[in-house]
């Protein structure tokens, strides 16, 4: 799947994730957000070896409830699932190889 630019609000539910099937990268933040801007980079990087994995871009803030779920309060916050379970997150990640490790734990061969 490819790099998403944008956040969108309330893209998935709970309910949702928690059905979800395979690899998938959640990232919340906003699109003003100076930290998430600066990541994007990184995580685009770290996204290039990794086409399996669905990555959604989630807008995060005051009664986001998706966001709410998975106790998100620094932004961007990522959360690499795998069949609906969180395996793993990163909280403001500082370089594209971190972003990869995770990746790399929900991708399937």
């Amino acid at each position: 799947m490819p790099f998403k630019h944008e956040y969108t609000p309330e893209s998935l539910t709970p309910e949702e994730v928690a059905h979800s099937k395979g690899p998938l990268l959640i990232e919340f933040g906003t699109n003003w957000c100076g930290f998430c801007k600066a990541a994007q980079p990184r995580i685009k990087a770290a996204m290039e070896s990794y086409s399996g994995v669905e990555h959604v871009k989630v807008e995060d803030g005051k009664g986001r409830r998706l966001g709410r779920t998975f106790g998100v309060k620094l932004w961007p916050t990522l959360i690499f699932l795998e069949d609906g379970e969180e395996v793993t997150r990163l909280v403001r990640p500082e370089n594209s190889e971190d972003i990869a490790t995770g990746l790399a734990q929900i991708q399937r061969s």
